[in-house]
């Protein structure tokens, strides 16, 4: 590692985060990320620009990080993926830009992973508990996807007449076929992790608390020939592409979609919101909508004064 690489390391290692833990294992240059937000571990604004932050960070330092791993620090959640709180509020308001802004940084996001193979990172995520949503969507475009045996999963968006809007029709489709997306995004069910492996959608599932140690091993045996399974990656997604523009395409009809909702479908999102605080240990952690509204008003500032960088591979 190199003075300049020494200088992001400790950059990146040394920021202030509120929702997200790093860990640096320096003989295989691989980074560890480790997320708890608070009061509902999902992909709140506030949680996803931390997030960003790092991948922004690792795009600039170029051969730093080899190998990047994300998994969840609250127990039996990996993520609920949307803001359901953040969009009845937003809803309710009528806040249509809002909406589609929280679905740009999403999809930012997945985009990031989408295209890390060119950055020469290679990624891998550990799911232990549930993950809904945009939870499952965030997953998809990872290189390795591990999932310890009681983890379950689905996309629940169509109880409450919404889809999951993100990139979960592009990357289904691509891993496991038109008839499962249909399946899996149409029935709103949840899976478990022998039935996501069986769909093409997980590549390795192992018995509660061998995740750790199926972890390490993945990046132990990549790191010999990292060079040539990155390119091979790269051809892969090349053979196959999924595009920033349908993405973005798609966010704008899920924003369409969700402005149109009704009170009951409201009153769904509102009452699986709380119960997922409940699930998270979060109920005490204060008002859900004065937080979200926090938040909004805080991403808000970053757009104005054009603090973020997102969609650098756009």
């Amino acid at each position: 590692m190199n003075p300049e690489q020494k200088s992001r390391l400790t950059t990146l290692m040394t920021r202030s985060y509120k929702y997200i833990r790093l860990e640096w294992s320096p003989d295989l240059a691989a980074l560890r990320l480790r997320t708890c937000v608070k009061p509902i571990q999902c992909y709140s604004l506030a949680a996803m620009a931390e997030l960003q932050r790092v991948l922004q960070d690792i795009s600039e330092s170029s051969g730093l990080v080899r190998h990047f791993v994300l998994t969840s620090d609250v127990d039996g959640v990996f993520n609920f993926g949307g803001d359901l709180s953040l969009f009845v509020l937003l809803i309710r308001a009528r806040d249509v830009e809002s909406l589609r802004m929280y679905g740009r940084r999403c999809v930012d996001l997945v985009w990031w992973m989408e295209n890390a193979s060119q950055l020469g990172v290679h990624t891998a995520v550990l799911v232990q508990g549930d993950t809904l949503g945009g939870g499952l969507e965030s997953v998809m475009p990872f290189h390795k996807v591990i999932f310890e045996r009681s983890a379950q999963a689905g996309f629940p968006e169509v109880l409450f007449n919404l889809f999951p809007g993100m990139g979960a029709w592009n990357f289904t489709i691509r891993k496991a076929g038109y008839s499962i997306a249909n399946e899996m995004i149409l029935s709103g069910k949840l899976y478990t992790a022998d039935q996501l492996y069986r769909r093409h959608l997980v590549d390795l599932v192992v018995d509660d608390g061998d995740g750790e140690a199926a972890i390490e091993a993945v990046i132990q045996s990549v790191n010999p020939r990292l060079r040539g399974t990155l390119a091979a990656l790269e051809a892969r997604r090349l053979a196959s592409p999924v595009t920033y523009e349908s993405l973005m395409t798609i966010v704008d009809l899920w924003t369409e979609t969700a402005i149109g909702l009704t009170d009951r479908d409201l009153r769904l999102m509102e009452r699986l919101a709380r119960a997922q605080v409940r699930k998270a240990g979060g109920a005490n952690e204060g008002a859900v909508a004065e937080i979200k509204q926090m938040e909004l008003d805080t991403a808000w500032g970053e757009e104005r004064t054009g603090i973020t960088e997102w969609g650098a591979f756009a």
